[in-house]
C-alpha cells in the first residue's frame, strides 16, 4: 500500500482596491460663491492633467462652511502623482485649509510626508488600509 502525501499551501492576500482620499476644508467667510465658481475649473484642470484619476469631486456642506474633496484613484501611485503635480497649486484663497483627511487604501510614506507638509501636523488623518471587498464601475 502506498501513502499519498498531500501538502496544502495557504496564501493570504489583501484584496487590492482603489485608493480613496477625502479631505475636509473650511471655507473662508464670504467666499463660498467664489469657491462655487472656482470648483468646475479646478476639476477640469485636474481631469486634463491626470488621466489615471478615476473620479474627482467637490461637495459643500449644507451650511456652506466646509467643502470636501473626494478623489478615487486606481492605486496609491496615482494619488502620489496627484500630490506631486499639484504641490504648488493654490486653492485660490477661498479655503482656510484642511481640517481632516480620510484615506481608504494603503498610503506610501511619501504620501504621508506630502500630506503633513501640505496640511500641517495638527490635521486629523484617518487611514483605513484594508480593503475587504467591493467594486467600481467604469
Amino acid at each position: 500500500m502506498s501513502c499519498l502525501r498531500v501538502q496544502w499551501t495557504v496564501i493570504l492576500f489583501t484584496m487590492a482596491g482603489p485608493f480613496l482620499f477625502v479631505a475636509t476644508n473650511k471655507v473662508r467667510d464670504g467666499r463660498l460663491a467664489d469657491e462655487r465658481r472656482r470648483a468646475p475649473e479646478w476639476a477640469r484642470l485636474i481631469q486634463e492633467r491626470e488621466p489615471r484619476l478615476i473620479g474627482f469631486h467637490e461637495y459643500v456642506s449644507a451650511d456652506g462652511s466646509e467643502v470636501e474633496f473626494v478623489q478615487i484613484h486606481p492605486d496609491a501611485a496615482s494619488f502620489e502623482h496627484h500630490m506631486r503635480l499639484l504641490a504648488d497649486q493654490p486653492y485660490g484663497g477661498n479655503l482656510d485649509g484642511v481640517t481632516s483627511i480620510r484615506i481608504y487604501g494603503q498610503p506610501t510614506p511619501a504620501i504621508l510626508e506630502m500630506l503633513e507638509r501640505a496640511a500641517g501636523p495638527d490635521v486629523s488623518v484617518t487611514v483605513l488600509s484594508e480593503h475587504l471587498g467591493g467594486f467600481t464601475r467604469a
